[in-house]
Order: structure tokens, then C-alpha cells, then sequence
């Protein structure tokens, strides 16, 4: 049974910085590419960051270039995002998704993760 599993949300204050990670079990977790997508109360999910299966590709929302990293660990079977110079417009439920493909939009990913919320207060 595949997971993901993401982690590390919370509430920050504007011009913080969190740490999110995505853990996951049952596949073959380096063949896979892994994007991070978010969605805020009454808006469609919109991609942030992705990242291809060996890490040397990344590819990133004009909205959060220069402000997040992606990267894996692949012994671990973790992507971690790294959020830096977050704003209040960053608030929004933070998701994982794995395909063997790699893409901008949802439907181009598997596997989901549940989710974890960030919250930046101004």
C-alpha cells in the first residue's frame, strides 16, 4: 500500500521559514518524481515546486521562486520543501504527490499525500 506522508506545517509569522517533508512507503520511491501543490480555502490546488526522481531537475511556481527549495533524500524516501520568506498569501493546506511522470498540474500524480496546513500570520 503506498503512503505519503507530509509533515512539518504550522502557524509562522510573515518572513518565517518551515521546513516541510513528504515520507513515503510502498514503492519504489527513486523511480518516482514528487511535487508539492497547495490549496487555500475556496481556490483550485495550485503547483509550488516538483522535483524529478534522481533530484536534479526541480522546476518551481513563479509565486515562490527564490523563496522555496525542493530536494530528496532518496535513501530515506523523503522530499523535503524548503519555505523561506513566507507571506500570508502562503497559507494554504500544503500536499505531496508521486508519479512516475513529472508535471505543473494535479491530474499528471498518482499518489497523494493528506496534506498539512501552513498558516503565516501578517
Amino acid at each position: 500500500q503506498v503512503q505519503l506522508v507530509e509533515s512539518g506545517g504550522g502557524l509562522v509569522q510573515a518572513g518565517g521559514s518551515l521546513r516541510l517533508s513528504c515520507a513515503a512507503s510502498g514503492l519504489t520511491f527513486s523511480r518516482y518524481a514528487v511535487g508539492w501543490f497547495r490549496q487555500a480555502p475556496g481556490r483550485e490546488r495550485e503547483f509550488v515546486a516538483a522535483i524529478n526522481w534522481s533530484g536534479r531537475s526541480t522546476y518551481y511556481a513563479d509565486s515562490v521562486k527564490g523563496r522555496v527549495t525542493i530536494s530528496r533524500d532518496n535513501a530515506k524516501n523523503t522530499v523535503y520543501l524548503q519555505m523561506n520568506s513566507l507571506k500570508p498569501e502562503d497559507t494554504a493546506v500544503y500536499y505531496c504527490a508521486a508519479d512516475l511522470s513529472w508535471g505543473t498540474i494535479p491530474s499528471t500524480y498518482y499518489y497523494w499525500g493528506q496534506g498539512t496546513q501552513v498558516t503565516v500570520s501578517s
